[in-house]
């Protein structure tokens, strides 16, 4: 299929997509890697009648570090992000998920933010950004917000974000020392889609783990340190509340099955790395 008539708007500025956004609204669909937008708009799933690409605007790509937080723009592709040696150092679970972000060719176009704007509950960036508890800033004609995000990403495919507002940045809390983090996903290929993903972290005082793929929107969970008899039991608590779902991909009795086994593998790494 071939996507419906719209209007194609490359801005130059941020206040000139702002503007835009600010005239047209929910007209508006915001481009900036397009790999999830452009299928969605072939198979007539949206129907803009304007489409704002902000892919060319150069205050958008950067990636800068605060005491607190890396800082990704909304032009940073999940190319930049990977190849960038302080992700790894500061941010080192999203280093980890990123690999499992699409392909190559994707990630060359994809960004950090589009994905978390995306909002798709199988997305991995979005999973990360939950479980470490980052921040979403957007821009409007009225000023600035900051948005966390367990606020943002309120629904299957749906956010917070206002048909004036320009998403603008997305923030990764840096990793402490006591700090440790693992990932893993289980696909039916790599770089499809996640049945069930995990992404963990332990300071030694807790662990929390976030998981993907199972309800609409990623779901984070924190215990105080669980001791090796403990872990079982939380983690079935764990999938029974959020239930799964049946698919062509896996059932949901499958996906609780994941929950459990991923999840014990990856709390055992974490807690044993803090030993």
């Amino acid at each position: 299929m071939k996507p419906p008539p719209f209007d194609y708007h490359r801005a130059q500025t941020q206040d000139e997509a702002v503007n835009t956004l600010m005239n047209h609204g929910s007209d508006v669909r915001v481009m900036a890697g397009g790999q999830s937008l452009m299928a969605m708009l072939n198979m007539r799933l949206t129907q803009p009648k304007i489409l704002l690409d902000i892919s060319g605007i150069p205050e958008l790509n950067y990636q800068t570090e605060s005491s607190n937080y890396l800082s990704f723009g909304a032009g940073v592709t999940q190319a930049q992000a990977l190849n960038n040696a302080r992700v790894v150092n500061e941010v080192p679970l999203l280093g980890q998920a990123l690999p499992y972000v699409g392909h190559m060719q994707t990630r060359n176009r994809g960004t950090i933010c589009g994905s978390i704007c995306h909002a798709d509950p199988s997305s991995e960036i979005p999973l990360v950004l939950a479980t470490l508890g980052g921040e979403i800033v957007v821009r409007s004609e009225t000023g600035q917000r900051i948005i966390p995000i367990q606020d943002f990403q309120i629904g299957l495919m749906t956010s917070a974000r206002r048909p004036d507002e320009l998403v603008v940045s997305a923030r990764f809390p840096v990793a402490r020392p006591e700090q440790r983090f693992s990932f893993t996903e289980i696909a039916r290929r790599h770089g499809d889609f996640a049945i069930v993903a995990i992404a963990s972290c332990c300071d030694g005082k807790t662990t929390r783990i976030g998981v993907g793929g199972v309800a609409d929107t990623p779901a984070v969970r924190e215990w105080p340190r669980l001791e090796p008899d403990q872990i079982d039991d939380a983690l079935n608590e764990l999938a029974w509340d959020l239930g799964g779902y049946d698919d062509i991909h896996a059932s949901a009795r499958y996906r609780r099955e994941l929950i459990r086994k991923l999840g014990r593998d990856q709390i055992e790494r974490i807690q044993n790395d803090q030993d």
